[in-house]
């Protein structure tokens, strides 16, 4: 096979949307309804579209509905369920693992328990967890264990916290999932985490939400007390990461973020099935219309991506003399913004 891998494809189970519907969430982050999906119906889709490999994952709102026991039941149920899937299609399907977060304890106990899991992947970790933050210092052994296993944490997004005062009338997909995406990233950055456990493959989804556009922002912040003592530059960091193109990457998004990350680090994602079979097949549209050789790229970058390890050095980051210019320049700038002289 030399098609695509789709690294943002979700799957659901009957007992998955009953157990979220009964917990409140019969309109997940305020969509009409549950999408419905069927294997076969997936398989067609990938087979229309040059599709080889789906990596089905959980979406929002993930497997924790306020019980612990519950949850890691659920997850048991949804990752077991998935690598059966895996075995029974060829390895067509892989999977990222969901995790009964913030029940700690419970997310490590199922990061053990399907270690060498048929078509495993990776595991899926939301935007927050119930209020909690990626650089949340408690989720620190989490961090230690996925490095240690040398694996990807999907970085997916839901819901934000106090979402019925911002958003209780539109779907929150609709923008505030862009938000949660940089809410996330940020907070990542800010704790170093990717820096500090470099064996995790962090994937970031929909071209990374708001980043492209906070970019430059968040580097001119860089030079004061809000991110103290972080060596690298926002594009360094950001390079560390890897960035899925669901949603809707052209004409703007995707050409934005590549002003930040190198091509390297661009992999393929449809968010199917809550995206529908029609819109996925748009979008590869435009992506084919957009530029040629993208798909070959995807197809190699998702090789590394899912292959035994990551260069130490992330390729494409700004060479280390840039990177303190560039710092030296946004410096200047905020001193004179914050002093009334620009």
């Amino acid at each position: 096979m030399s098609g695509l891998t789709d690294v943002h494809a979700h799957f659901l189970t009957e007992r998955y949307v009953e157990a979220a519907t009964a917990a409140g969430h019969a309109e997940p982050d305020g969509m009409p309804a549950w999408p419905e999906w069927d294997a076969g119906r997936h398989l067609r889709l990938m087979d229309a579209t040059g599709i080889d490999t789906a990596v089905l994952s959980i979406s929002s709102p993930g497997v924790h509905f306020g019980d612990d026991a519950r949850a890691r039941a659920l997850a048991v149920h949804v990752n077991d369920h998935a690598a059966d899937l895996s075995g029974r299609h060829d390895g067509r399907f892989r999977f990222f693992a969901a995790l009964p977060l913030p029940d700690l304890e419970g997310a490590l106990d199922e990061v053990r328990r399907t270690a060498g899991a048929p078509g495993l992947a990776g595991y899926v970790v939301l935007s927050n967890a119930h209020g909690r933050y990626p650089g949340d210092p408690q989720l620190e052994p989490l961090w230690r264990a996925l490095d240690a296993a040398g694996t990807v944490a999907f970085l997916h997004p839901t819901s934000p916290p106090g979402w019925e005062s911002v958003s209780p009338r539109r779907p929150r997909p609709m923008a505030e999932f862009m938000f949660e995406t940089a809410r996330a990233v940020v907070d990542l950055m800010d704790a170093r985490v990717a820096e500090r456990h470099p064996a995790i493959r962090f994937v970031v989804t929909h071209c990374g939400g708001a980043i492209p556009g906070l970019a430059d922002r968040l580097q001119l912040f860089r030079w004061g007390d809000a991110m103290d003592g972080v060596p690298e530059s926002v594009d360094e960091q950001l390079r560390r990461l890897w960035f899925d193109v669901a949603g809707t990457p052209l004409p703007t998004q995707l050409p934005a973020l590549l002003q930040h990350v190198g091509e390297d680090r661009i992999v393929y994602g449809s968010d199917h099935c809550f995206t529908p079979a029609s819109a996925v097949a748009l979008q590869l549209g435009a992506l084919d219309a957009g530029r040629d050789g993208w798909r070959a790229l995807c197809s190699r970058n998702v090789e590394t991506l899912l292959g035994a390890g990551r260069p130490a050095a992330p390729p494409g980051v700004v060479p280390r003399a840039r990177a303190e210019l560039v710092r030296r320049v946004f410096r200047r700038a905020a001193e004179r913004l914050l002093l009334g002289q620009g």
